[in-house]
């Protein structure tokens, strides 16, 4: 039986091209799960031909459609682009290269009954020890500001109702402080395991010390938020 409740999957890609046939393979069985469906793979500004690939996957997939950022404007931009794009009432995110996997979906759906927010956290990373170790030191400062409480932010496998898409401010780097966000009007928020897979094509987009300066940087835009938010239940 079809779970009727509307799901939107969202999925930022930057020079994917070897990803996308089997990511979108990898995908398909959910329309047999879930009416309607849609899968929004926004490009952000790819130069190798990750576009073509969508358009071409889109033929044979009736629930794809792709969005296409007119230049490269980072993770948080696209992950906006397709939150606001999305069409119906839960929201999942994942992310494009296939470390995330998309048979865990359904689990982050069901585990939304009676919650606002999941998020997922890789239980068994495949990462590089160095990437597992800054991951770590930087889910621990920020926790330290944010105090949301999420073990593992940098996940992208995140469920939430769309609703909540209200929450998240247009910011550079926003995807980092999703949970911290969601927190701060009051959702309620789980978390779950999930499975983490060996990158197979291309190249992660970033490293530990690409991400330092960027992180501190994205983090005290977060304090700075939180001092000047308004409360949601002042202007709803």
């Amino acid at each position: 039986m079809k779970n009727t409740t509307g799901l939107s999957i969202v999925i930022p890609v930057y020079n994917e091209e070897e990803n996308i046939a089997p990511l979108v393979e990898q995908l398909r069985f959910l329309g047999d799960q879930f009416e309607p469906l849609e899968v929004l793979l926004v490009d952000d500004g790819s130069t190798d031909t990750t576009w073509q690939c969508i358009e071409k996957e889109a033929q044979s997939f009736p629930a794809l459609r792709g969005i296409q950022q007119p230049r490269n404007a980072g993770q948080s931009a696209a992950l906006q682009k397709g939150i606001h794009a999305a069409q119906f009432e839960v929201i999942v995110m994942l992310d494009g290269d296939l470390q995330n996997d998309p048979a865990d979906i359904p689990k982050l759906v069901e585990a939304l009954d009676g919650y606002d927010v999941v998020c997922g956290y890789r239980a068994n990373r495949k990462d590089t020890w160095s990437k597992r170790y800054g991951s770590k030191l930087a889910n621990k400062i920020r926790n330290m500001v944010t105090h949301d409480g999420i073990c593992d932010t940098g996940c992208t496998l995140k469920a939430f109702r769309k609703k909540c898409a209200h929450d998240l401010p247009p910011l550079e780097g926003m995807h980092r402080f999703m949970p911290a966000y969601f927190k701060i009007n009051k959702r309620k928020i789980t978390q779950i395991p999930v499975n983490h897979r060996n990158r197979i094509h291309g190249s992660s987009k970033y490293t530990n010390m690409m991400r330092l300066p960027r992180t501190l940087r994205d983090l005290n835009a977060f304090k700075y938020y939180r001092k000047r938010v308004i409360p949601q239940e002042l202007i709803r």
